[in-house]
């Protein structure tokens, strides 16, 4: 049930929203360049890789060195307004009608991390990771990784049909509000350094 109700749904947006897809890839492209999206190996179900997609919304400046810049200065006026809006995150309903996501799981984060996690944070890998999730809908960036990872492995524990149709009522409220797009002082949100390391919330 759960995968075709992805599948219906992501189906139903695209055809819904299509003008507004085409819309911010011109925003995209005008502003910030080519190319107009992000893609990014992230880990799946059972931590397999995949390509995510999103849309830029952030420069490509780099340093002397050649490195890049820290997001903060790259990050542009359309880049905040896309992430507020969640509209970045659209080209991922092409993710989840190939399969490699769900409309509601943990999110995909960063294949650096998988040797971070211990056992138990692990555990999120168990589910088809999502566009939202539960950490999304109870404090998204603006929670410490700690409490980011619990509320993924909850939800692997207590993942209901029920239960998703709650997070997808309630990220579309917090979408709304725009609440919790950035960490206090970060404009995403700080990396995940592994458990009792000193960064924020880990």
């Amino acid at each position: 049930m759960k995968r075709l109700f992805d599948v219906l749904v992501a189906l139903l947006m695209l055809l819904m929203l299509w003008p507004v897809i085409v819309l911010v890839a011109i925003l995209v492209r005008i502003n910030l360049g080519a190319p107009v999206l992000f893609k990014q190996q992230r880990p799946g179900f059972n931590g397999k890789p995949f390509y995510i997609y999103k849309f830029r919304t952030m420069l490509l400046t780099l340093d002397g060195e050649g490195v890049l810049l820290p997001d903060s200065e790259r990050m542009t006026r359309l880049g905040t307004t896309l992430r507020k809006l969640s509209l970045d995150e659209l080209p991922q309903l092409f993710n989840v009608l190939k399969g490699e996501l769900s409309l509601v799981g943990p999110r995909p984060l960063l294949m650096e991390y998988l040797p971070l996690y211990d056992a138990t944070q692990t555990r999120r890998h168990l589910v088809r990771p999502g566009i939202t999730g539960w950490a999304q809908v109870n404090g998204r960036n603006a929670i410490s990784w700690e409490e980011k990872f619990k509320c993924d492995v909850w939800y692997v524990d207590h993942q209901s049909f029920w239960l998703d149709m709650k997070i997808l009522w309630l990220t579309v409220r917090k979408v709304i509000h725009s609440e919790g797009v950035s960490q206090t002082d970060h404009v995403t949100m700080e990396k995940f350094r592994g458990s009792g390391r000193g960064s924020d919330g880990a």
